[in-house]
């Protein structure tokens, strides 16, 4: 029997003072790094690293992204990250985010992943990444 692939995970991020502006607030920029951690995190759960499947050519380029700011992180803060997975079809995965500090929600945002060659090509997802049910 195999286990199945998370399709969440949560990510705890403290934010650091580099990554604030100088009014104190996380810079909008920053999301989108946390964004990518929480992605690289679910990878990792599943089983894969990035820099793997890099090597061996199979790329993830961000297609969209979208981010609706609610409120403002500030340095020092605590930030909780939920990244789920909401749709995979062949050469494509759908992500959305959720940055939390304690109740307050901070932001929402979605992206979409194309699977890519390091030629820029669309290519199928590995099957090994993902469960068989997922497509």
């Amino acid at each position: 029997m195999t286990s199945k692939k998370p399709r969440s995970c949560e990510l705890a991020i403290r934010v650091r003072y580099a990554e604030s502006d100088p009014m104190g607030y996380l810079h909008h920029s920053k999301f989108f790094e946390y964004f990518e951690m929480g992605r690289t995190e679910l990878l990792r759960q599943g089983g894969f690293r990035y820099r793997d499947l890099e090597a061996s050519g199979i790329l993830f380029a961000v297609a969209k992204i979208e981010c609706r700011f609610k409120a403002p992180a500030y340095y020092d803060d605590e930030l909780v990250l939920t990244t789920k997975i909401e749709r995979i079809s062949r050469a494509r995965i759908d992500h959305s985010y959720a940055l939390r500090r304690g109740d307050a929600l901070l932001c929402e945002a979605n992206s979409t992943l194309a699977c890519i060659d390091r030629s820029g090509r669309l290519i199928p997802i590995p099957d090994e990444l993902f469960d068989e049910d997922d497509f």
